[in-house]
């Protein structure tokens, strides 16, 4: 028989939340894309935890669909329960977090990659990635292109592009207790084949773990004994373009309880027969979500945790544990979690589990997440190192905007860490040595106060529209947005009220201090008990502005000096992200680095200077004779 082949322009190998994002940018910018995934009905499957956003993550999502990727608009379409988190803090730590339906949002997704043009979606085990030397060039640092991939079944797809999203599937295994099932998430087929086709290519492959709580039968629960959790009165949507009134829905409630000391007792009693202690599991977990295991080992001074127990979806009964991942035999995890109030006699539908699986040094990447060595090699998800569905869909959409301008011959997109959370999730990858599943916070936004998830929109569009996948309709009602902020702010600081008896008694009424001499209405908003909305009383000027508007107008002027400071602090990194270094530097030849630094800087081949100033183990010093020698370098 002749060898099945066909040809495309871009190969998603992988259809999570990554995959998904990337074949859909690559499909949208016109390029004929094959998505593959070992299940069709895993598509944009969310195996652990049911929500999308949270702290920091709320961010990537809004910048997401900035961008123009899906994301945003498919949990507006699917979520069961909104909140946004840190209220309380200031804007720049505002998180939207919302719960979904499992498999609505799974079918939304695929109906969305199902109708979309130039896109075919293939359930096909992707095992060998094909590649061709190509001749040198020093501009580029690769010396080899990919040139098509081969399916288990045969079939060789080739191809221009290929983009590597392949989760936590590749030679993955679940463990319970003493019992290994070399399976993916959801009991769903492993993809055993890839690891020694990328070994085979020198790709430098780690080994990870993640896991996942158990799911508990709705009937079985005692929802007295736990603290109701509702949404907020008034939801506001992911997306900039869904219609706030459209997500206004009843909506279903989440519940708060909590171990004791004697789930603690319970779960230390059995730490032998636990993988992760007993030393069966061989990946590195994620630090900042860890196991039931591991918050009481670790935290052993706490005598109690909190635990979410939050709907997987309307059409089921199953609850999700959430703050209860576990990898403990079976028989255990009954015992601890009938130990917590409200599941004294709690059945389960699906046992906790860990799960390991191979992926990547992200240090191989460059900044585009295209494979140094390799062209037209792309990836993206938790197969870099990372760990969350929002982390996984903004590398995807990434990697699928670059690969597009890759086909297109134009220079590659790198969000830099004073535009985007994720410019700063990407940078932390490429350029920080991450020895477990890396995930965004709050905390590594150095620039956070002008990184809010409230601006998304008037930071990222433009790069949207001039990729191709922001409408001209949405791009054009962005300017229109910034431009009623601009004339509302210039109107606040140049309008002035003098300390008349009215203005005098207003003040009194809101406990602000009386005026002495005439004063702006932006200096009054700037006092802490005063708002945009307060002086509304006494701004007679005032004409009716969206909500959306109002929100940045307000903190556009309470938060000025501090702004202005980080722009300031902006100035200076962007002169050193603007020294770029070639890419076919020797570093041997670059005098008085220390041999520290000069190794570091062989393995991780910054593109410029800011970038190595970030690397681990190189110096300020070492920093100063670099910018020397690029100087005298480009003189020649």
């Amino acid at each position: 028989m002749n060898e099945l082949r066909e040809k495309v322009d871009v190969c998603v190998v992988g259809a999570g939340h990554a995959g998904c994002e990337a074949a859909l940018a690559c499909a949208r910018l016109g390029f004929e894309t094959v998505i593959f995934t070992v299940s069709v009905d895993s598509i944009a499957l969310m195996p652990c935890n049911p929500n999308i956003g949270g702290t920091s993550k709320g961010h990537l999502v809004r910048e997401i669909d900035a961008l123009g990727g899906e994301m945003g608009k498919n949990i507006d379409k699917t979520f069961i329960q909104s909140k946004m988190l840190n209220r309380s803090k200031g804007p720049a730590v505002h998180s939207l977090r919302a719960q979904a339906d499992k498999a609505e949002y799974s079918r939304a997704m695929r109906k969305v990659l199902e109708n979309q043009e130039h896109l075919t979606i293939k359930q096909a085990e992707v095992c060998d990635l094909l590649v061709e030397d190509i001749l040198e060039d020093s501009s580029v640092m690769a010396n080899r292109k990919i040139v098509g991939l081969k399916t288990f079944t045969g079939t060789v797809y080739e191809c221009k592009a290929v983009i590597l999203c392949t989760g936590t599937y590749l030679k993955a295994r679940c463990l319970c207790g003493e019992a290994i099932t070399y399976t993916g998430p959801n009991g769903l087929q492993a993809a055993n084949h890839l690891t020694d086709s990328l070994l085979e290519l020198g790709i430098e492959m780690r080994r990870f773990k993640t896991g996942t709580p158990a799911r508990m039968d709705r009937r079985s629960l005692d929802f007295e004994k736990m603290e109701e959790q509702f949404g907020d009165e008034r939801v506001i949507p992911f997306s900039f373009s869904t219609n706030p009134d459209e997500v206004q829905i009843d909506q279903i409630s989440c519940y708060l309880t909590y171990t004791n000391e004697q789930t603690h007792d319970i779960i230390r009693a059995n730490l032998d027969r636990s993988p992760i202690y007993s030393g069966v599991i061989e990946g590195t977990g994620p630090r900042y979500c860890p196991s039931i295991e591991d918050k009481v080992v670790k935290f052993s001074d706490k005598d109690r945790h909190q635990v979410f127990i939050e709907p997987e979806g309307i059409h089921t009964n199953e609850m999700y544990v959430s703050g209860m991942s576990s990898s403990l035999p079976e028989d255990v995890q009954l015992a601890m979690y009938r130990t917590v109030p409200g599941l004294e006699h709690c059945k389960m539908v699906r046992n906790a589990y860990a799960i390991e699986y191979d992926c990547i040094d992200p240090k191989q990447l460059n900044p585009t997440l295209e494979f140094k060595n390799i062209r037209g090699l792309f990836s993206g998800g938790q197969f870099n190192g990372s760990s969350g569905y929002e982390e996984a869909a903004a590398q995807g959409l990434m990697a699928g905007i670059n690969a597009s301008l890759f086909l297109r011959g134009e220079e590659q997109i790198v969000l830099d860490r004073s535009q985007a959370y994720i410019g700063v999730l990407i940078d932390d990858l490429v350029t920080k040595e991450n020895f477990e599943p890396y995930r965004m916070m709050t905390s590594r936004a150095e620039y956070r106060l002008l990184l809010r998830q409230d601006n998304a929109d008037l930071r990222l569009r433009q790069v949207g529209y001039e990729v191709g996948l922001v409408p001209e309709e949405l791009y054009f009602g962005t300017l229109h947005k910034k431009e009623q902020i601009d004339k509302e702010v210039a109107r606040l600081k140049s309008t002035i009220v003098g300390a008349s008896k009215h203005i005098q008694e207003f003040l009194r009424e809101h406990e602000s201090a009386p005026l002495k001499t005439g004063v702006t209405l932006a200096e009054l908003i700037c006092r802490p008990e005063l708002t945009y909305e307060v002086i509304a009383e006494i701004d007679t000027e005032r004409i009716s502005l969206p909500v959306d508007v109002i929100e940045q107008v307000e903190i556009e002027i309470k938060y000025e000096g501090y702004i202005e400071r980080q722009l300031k602090q902006v100035d200076h990194y962007k002169k050193m992200e603007k020294k770029k270094i070639p890419a076919d530097i020797d570093y041997n030849e670059v005098g008085s680095l220390r041999l520290e630094a000069r190794q570091k800087l062989i393995a991780y081949k910054p593109v410029s200077v800011g970038q190595a100033s970030r690397i681990s183990g190189v110096s300020p010093a070492d920093i100063s004779v670099l910018l020397v020698y690029l100087e005298n370098y480009y003189k020649r």
